[in-house]
């Protein structure tokens, strides 16, 4: 028998002054699942967080959790009648208790005794990478060690729900994959959602099981990671899931996930999809850089070089337009040397930016060309 989702948002908008910070937004989290809301700064993410939360009443539409409506635009169930734990972007931590007790406070309300549940919290600060502040105060801790002791609070309530605001964004490399690790646990082992904001798409796609892409309070795309970068609905889209190019084509399907690409140096057969259909017609082509292969048939002329440590971006002039190739390791060409490149996978946008409503922006994916050697 179907069980009913975590968090269910139906047709829900959150309006601030007249001002329209949410719309229409319809979304559902599972059991066990955990969502990436994948946006720019001010997209809406923290503001869906903070309905979900209680914490901001909606305008429109309903919020329900575990199969009981919380709020819609008459009323709201409070905060604290929410099994709800949230990571907010300021830490909010008790300056009178220290890192231990701060951690087995949510156990304590839980109903563990008082040694159980400091037993627990020290586990969990432990594999945070900070049992060393146990005893400290927040006045004493450095501002990444306030956000994680911030981040362990909400993960040692025995919630349905988590919600996490930016949890990582000040977080060093392995300690953000070590919170990252302890979420995805707790959603395993208790059978909890989580709902995590964050602007950084490789986070997005490599925590989540499902990534929610958020433009100016509308949720445009929902899906796995691998639809969501190599399939997006708009250009905007692609621009929040990665990097990337878009090139000028003329396209046509050719058969079952194969189409034709023309970069105005002769056709190409391969593999791809998106709008698309058996007559030849120019297109707007998304091209990733792994996608993008060495020696072929298409001319070029390097136009940037930028070293990133790992690889090396290559952005090339070609037929089609401006092309982002990366090759492992140092430089290996200059500006001006030739190239030759092949289109190994495309995806075909729209004839519009669909993403946001009234908004005729292009959104060009390309990146931005920093730290570039010319």
């Amino acid at each position: 028998m179907p069980t009913d989702p975590v968090l269910r948002c139906h047709d829900l908008g959150v309006t601030y002054a007249g001002v329209r910070a949410l719309s229409g937004v319809n979304l559902s989290v599972a059991a066990n699942e955990v969502v990436a809301l994948l946006g720019a700064s001010g997209s809406g993410k923290s503001t869906l967080l903070h309905a979900v939360a209680g914490n901001v009443s909606p305008s429109a539409g309903e919020i329900w959790l575990a199969g009981q409506r919380v709020a819609d635009e008459r009323s709201s169930v409070p905060p604290e009648r929410r099994a709800v734990g949230m990571v907010f972007q300021n830490f909010a931590l008790w300056p009178h208790l220290s890192v231990l007790d701060t951690v087995a406070y949510p156990m304590r309300r839980a109903g563990r005794s008082r040694s159980a549940a400091r037993a627990a919290a020290a586990g969990l600060l432990d594999r945070l990478g900070i049992g060393y502040v146990a005893a400290r105060r927040p006045a004493e801790l450095s501002g990444g060690e306030q956000q994680r002791v911030g981040l362990a609070r909400a993960l040692a309530r025995n919630a349905r729900l988590y919600l996490l605001d930016e949890p990582t964004a000040h977080l060093d490399t392995h300690l953000r994959e070590a919170f990252q690790a302890e979420v995805v646990a707790r959603c395993v082992d208790t059978g909890a959602a989580a709902v995590y904001a964050t602007h950084d798409a490789a986070e997005a796609l490599r925590l989540a099981d499902r990534v929610g892409l958020i433009d100016y309070g509308r949720l445009v795309q929902i899906a796995s990671p691998q639809t969501v970068y190599a399939e997006p609905v708009s250009e905007t889209a692609a621009a929040l899931t990665g990097p990337g190019s878009v090139l000028s084509a003329t396209v046509r399907a050719v058969g079952p996930d194969r189409i034709g690409v023309d970069p105005g140096t002769g056709e190409l057969i391969v593999p791809g999809g998106g709008a698309v259909s058996d007559e030849p017609r120019p297109a707007r082509l998304l091209v990733r850089p792994d996608w993008v292969g060495d020696d072929g048939p298409v001319p070029g002329r390097v136009a940037a070089v930028g070293f990133r440590g790992a690889h090396t971006d290559y952005h090339v002039d070609s037929p089609a337009g401006r092309v982002l190739m990366q090759h492992a390791g140092p430089p290996m060409r200059a500006v001006g040397d030739p190239v030759r490149w092949n289109i190994c996978r495309a995806w075909v946008l729209g004839p519009g930016d669909a993403s946001a409503e009234g908004d005729d922006r292009t959104g060009l994916v390309e990146p931005v060309v920093d730290d570039v050697e010319v």
